[in-house]
């Protein structure tokens, strides 16, 4: 009878097993055997999009639960362009996390990575170079064999790797090989004060069944049910796949689709979901908006965007891009059949712009949001709290520094192309010693502050500001990038405010043609940017005439050299719409442009 009651509980757990699968499959490769310290080094091209991460890590198969917890990570996740995680895992399932800038998408190429871990000290290293050590009581703690492992896997954990669309599968992970060298101090030939000695190395020309292991199994948390033909080998690459349940393994039969698409300074920058085949994404009888001419279409060096330089474009208006042909990479090479995408206007903002973050609109301060690719700004990654009816000291704004996102990686605004004043506000309001919250803050691709610990510098309870006199943004977004040191970062507002900086050449090279761009922002409010070029010496005036043909306003009346040109107008004159005229005179031709600018008061 006990046998029977047996064989009925098997039999019903396999009837149910289908039912528990899961929706999406990933992959993970582990070596079978465990190692005790080293130098741990991949290279590999990760995956892009929302929701999912590409990993190399190394971890210690749980003998007596978490209190046994033993984990090194590398983790990239697919929501952001410029970062990679680290994180140490000690007993307790204790995270000490790290998100790193990085001047470069991951996604976008292959780049090397890796970890040494030894007795008193995990560093890491991206492409050849330190970028961050971990030391101290935790370190020790860290002294079991952990075995090494690369997955590709979606997290239910929306707040630390975003939102997932199924939409974007399959994505693929690109490992080129993987290295392990021992540690061995002072007699070593590799690493940190060659410290280690390198004991193999794998080009993944194969499958070395010796070594590695295709796993099959899941865990809490994990969207994903790993399968062994998620893992597969190609052209000197172990790549690991991300699917739905239908069509697994190392095939893609998703047509691309468009992501989005936003206008900004005469051009529509067009985001697929996945990288796209040139010659079909560079046709200019693949788009179409209506009433516009398109000039030229450009794929980006991320093989996603399309850059579409667009003329009598009306930004005051509502338009639709139309897209069909576009093919991605994969061998199969699915076409777009067609498709509409409502193209994004540049935000109208009024500066100074001040956000509470992490709150609501208080004062001068408008209210937070999470960053989402349709957004003009935003918190990315991280959470919200506050601290209702604390008084903050220093500061007429106590509601801006009782509220605040915690635990953040990035912060975003779009933003015209300039220079900018930027102030962070923060306020301790947990910790009541030094010591227990210190991290990074980089803007723009330059760490403005290192080891900041909020208490040391002002107490707890009292309102710091971080200001940045002049911030350069080039690519129409402000970055702001957050790194722990120890526990999370945190931010409670952050103001910015126009360097007004007159006529400037930024030009790196002669234009091929005159040409006045559309002002940004537009419409505007208080300032806009005018943008000009000059293809060759010239006689050139700009000015602005009102609906009645009167002049408002001028810059330039005499000759210029070759170059690209800014001017910054922030009128006097109210309300209406305004037409700027660049003229452009040589001995062979004479060049006129005209562009409409709205000005809301």
């Amino acid at each position: 009878m006990k046998n029977l009651y047996r064989k009925l509980f098997l039999a019903l757990i396999c009837l149910c097993l289908p039912l528990l699968a899961k929706t999406y499959k990933g992959a993970e490769f582990r070596t079978k055997a465990a190692y005790t310290y080293g130098r741990f080094e991949v290279r590999y091209k990760a995956t892009k999009g929302g929701g999912q991460t590409a990993t190399f890590f190394t971890y210690h198969e749980l003998e007596i639960g978490i209190n046994d917890w033993n984990e090194i990570d590398i983790e990239i996740l697919g929501r952001y362009h410029d970062d990679v995680q680290f994180n140490t895992i000690t007993p307790g399932q204790t995270n000490h996390v790290r998100h790193q800038y990085v001047p470069f998408d991951p996604a976008t190429d292959f780049h090397t990575y890796a970890f040494e871990w030894t007795p008193t000290y995990v560093a890491w290293f991206i492409d050849d170079a330190e970028v961050y050590r971990q030391t101290g009581a935790h370190i020790a703690t860290l002294n079991k064999p952990q075995k090494i492992m690369m997955n590709i896997w979606v997290s239910d954990a929306s707040t630390w790797v975003g939102e997932f669309n199924p939409k974007v599968l399959p994505l693929f992970a690109y490992y080129d090989w993987v290295s392990y060298a021992s540690y061995t101090p002072g007699t070593g030939t590799v690493g940190t004060s060659n410290n280690f000695s390198l004991d193999w190395k794998d080009d993944f020309l194969t499958w070395d069944q010796n070594r590695w292991l295709k796993a099959t199994h899941t865990f809490s948390g994990n969207m994903v049910d790993f399968m062994a033909e998620n893992v597969t080998f190609q052209d000197g690459k172990m790549i690991l796949c991300l699917t739905d349940e239908t069509n697994i393994g190392y095939a893609d039969h998703q047509a691309p689709f468009v992501e989005w698409a936003r206008y900004v300074d005469d051009m529509v920058s067009v985001r697929f979901s996945e990288e796209v085949e040139q010659t079909s994404a560079e046709k200019k009888a693949n788009y179409f908006i209506s009433n516009v001419l398109i000039e030229n279409a450009e794929l980006s060096a991320d093989k996603r965007t399309i850059r579409l330089t667009v003329d009598s474009y009306d930004s005051t208006q509502s338009n639709t891009l139309y897209v069909l042909g576009v093919k991605d990479r994969s061998s199969s090479a699915n076409s777009l059949i067609g498709q509409s995408a409502p193209i994004q206007n540049p935000p109208f903002w009024t500066f100074p712009i001040k956000v509470n973050v992490g709150g609501t609109a208080t004062g001068a301060y408008i209210a937070d949001q999470k960053w989402l690719e349709s957004a003009n700004y935003g918190y990315d990654g991280g959470q919200t709290g506050n601290f209702p009816g604390q008084a903050i000291d220093g500061t007429d704004d106590d509601e801006v520094f009782r509220t605040e996102c915690w635990e953040l990686v990035k912060y975003q605004l779009r933003l015209p192309n300039g220079k900018y004043k930027v102030t962070l506000l923060m306020a301790e309001n947990y910790f009541e010693e030094p010591n227990k919250r210190v991290f990074d803050i980089n803007i723009e691709g330059k760490y403005v502050v290192r080891n900041l610990d909020i208490f040391k510098s002002v107490g707890i309870h009292r309102a710091y500001s971080l200001t940045i006199d002049e911030v350069t943004v080039s690519d129409r977004m402000l970055d702001v990038h957050f790194g722990a040191i120890a526990d999370v970062p945190i931010l409670n507002g952050i103001i910015i405010e126009q360097v007004m900086s007159g006529i400037g050449n930024g030009s790196s090279g002669s234009p091929k043609s005159f040409r006045l761009g559309q002002n940004y922002p537009n419409p505007f409010n208080q300032a806009t940017m005018i943008l000009y070029e000059i293809a060759e010496t010239a006689d050139v005036s700009l000015r602005v005439f009102d609906l009645l043909g009167g002049e408002v306003d001028s810059w330039i009346n005499h000759a210029q050299s070759a170059g690209a040109y800014t001017v910054s107008w922030a009128p006097t004159v109210s309300s209406g719409i305004y037409f700027c005229q660049l003229e452009a005179v040589t001995a062979a031709e004479k060049f006129r442009s005209v562009r409409k600018m709205v000005l809301i008061k």
